[in-house]
């Protein structure tokens, strides 16, 4: 990758963190529609598809911790640094299958999905490690409610908006991105 290659995905990269940090205002600060919609998810995602696995991880790991310090939302521990884990886990996961993967429809989604369950599934780990810590119980009933139960809203609005501006993107043909 040249250097012109790596500045554009920085810049892009950045567009991305600052869209999770604002997108969230959008759900009026209710913490109710913030989990059901997942905000800071899309962006996250998108930059893994677009810029690369790195750079989608470290987007996700950023985000929600400089809101969380910057705003206090969402609280620090452990909500924040969970969300952390679990946003890096899908920019990586979005990035890197993408990567491996033939460029067509079907795997835009199959990458989506994939990246969708290994990322909850780090948040339900990292819940649990968080939760032990603290000598609290973190059930396979609180996994459910807060990684499906609360986010199917959020989960449809994923799949039916990431591919789309996937697919546009690509057909932008941008040279120096990972579509």
């Amino acid at each position: 990758m040249n250097n012109h290659d790596r500045i554009l995905r920085i810049t892009v990269s950045a567009l991305f963190l600052a869209l999770a940090f604002i997108l969230p205002f959008f759900t009026g600060q209710i913490p109710q529609i913030g989990s059901m919609l997942l905000p800071m998810h899309i962006p996250v995602i998108l930059c893994g598809f677009i810029c690369g696995w790195p750079y989608g991880l470290l987007v996700g790991f950023l985000a929600p911790l400089s809101r969380s310090l910057l705003l206090g939302m969402p609280p620090f521990f452990p909500t924040a640094l969970c969300m952390a884990f679990e946003l890096m886990a899908y920019g990586a996961f979005s990035g890197y299958f993408y990567k491996i993967m033939p460029k067509n429809k079907l795997n835009i989604y199959l990458t989506l999905l994939i990246a969708m369950v290994l990322g909850r599934i780090v948040w339900g780990l990292a819940m649990f490690l968080c939760m032990s810590i603290t000598n609290n119980t973190f059930t396979l009933a609180a996994f459910y409610a807060g990684a499906i139960g609360s986010a199917i809203p959020g989960i449809i609005l994923q799949i039916v908006i990431i591919p789309l501006l996937v697919m546009i993107i690509r057909k932008m043909k941008v040279s120096g991105l990972n579509v």
